[in-house]
């Protein structure tokens, strides 16, 4: 797909991955909705970071976790900017506690944004680009889909989840020419892990990441680009984790 003239809207576009992947559509020559919970100075930035390269970006403010917010943004996007050709589901945040520690409410919570959304999302954004015979959503998933940690069973089940969603939605649709993908990100240079102690940092440069670094927003929005610009790529997960997941020992 080429992206001069093109819409995209980008869940949890305000800041992080999702920010960087707005800002490269931009790059490529689309116009850009962003979408976030509140218009802070990071959805400021993000917006005049893409308007600096000549194109449209418009804030919407909506929470992915609501059914609602998701339909309505979309529709939003699609009315302020002309359309919609690429959707890309970067909302969500750490879901921390093992089993008997975390509550009812995390567990639902998790499931809510990261997993019912694309649901919503993509109900609301496939109609809008069916007609077109061409489109792109791109998901987010994590190395954690993959792996076990002790703490995490909530975002392991529900990053788990969106490669499966993933194929099924890229086989239904492809009749259509709308190509459905994903992205995994290991340990990214983001807030999401600025919490991480010291020691894990280390024991992460040290011995789980064989590239010995963190990976950037930048990197994963390569990765993003990459999959929004080739036409013969759907249902795939690209892995952007400097190694982290093939690692034996």
């Amino acid at each position: 797909m080429q992206l001069e003239g093109k819409i995209g809207l980008v869940t949890g576009g305000t800041r992080g991955i999702g920010a960087a992947a707005a800002i490269a559509l931009a790059k490529a020559g689309a116009d850009v909705a962003i979408i976030g919970r509140t218009e802070d100075d990071d959805a400021r930035q993000t917006r005049a970071a893409i308007q600096a390269l000549g194109r449209r970006c418009e804030v919407i403010l909506a929470d992915c976790s609501k059914p609602a917010d998701c339909t309505r943004c979309v529709e939003e996007a699609a009315q302020r900017l002309g359309g919609l050709d690429v959707l890309i589901h970067s909302a969500g945040g750490p879901v921390n506690g093992g089993l008997l520690e975390l509550t009812p409410e995390a567990w639902h919570g998790a499931f809510d944004v990261h997993v019912h959304a694309i649901f919503y999302l993509c109900r609301a954004a496939l109609p809008l680009m069916r007609p077109k015979k061409e489109g792109a959503i791109i998901l987010i998933s994590s190395t954690a889909g993959k792996l076990a940690t002790p703490t995490h069973i909530a975002y392991q089940a529900v990053k788990g989840a969106i490669p499966h969603i993933t194929r099924g939605l890229a086989r239904e649709f492809a009749p259509d020419n709308i190509r459905i993908n994903c992205v995994a990100p290991g340990v990214i240079r983001t807030r999401f892990h600025e919490k991480m102690s010291a020691e894990q940092k280390k024991l992460n440069l040290n011995h789980r990441i064989p590239l010995k670094r963190e990976g950037t927003p930048e990197q994963v929005a390569d990765a993003i680009l990459m999959l929004v610009k080739n036409d013969y790529i759907t249902g795939d997960t690209v892995t952007i984790d400097g190694g982290l997941t093939m690692r034996i020992a």
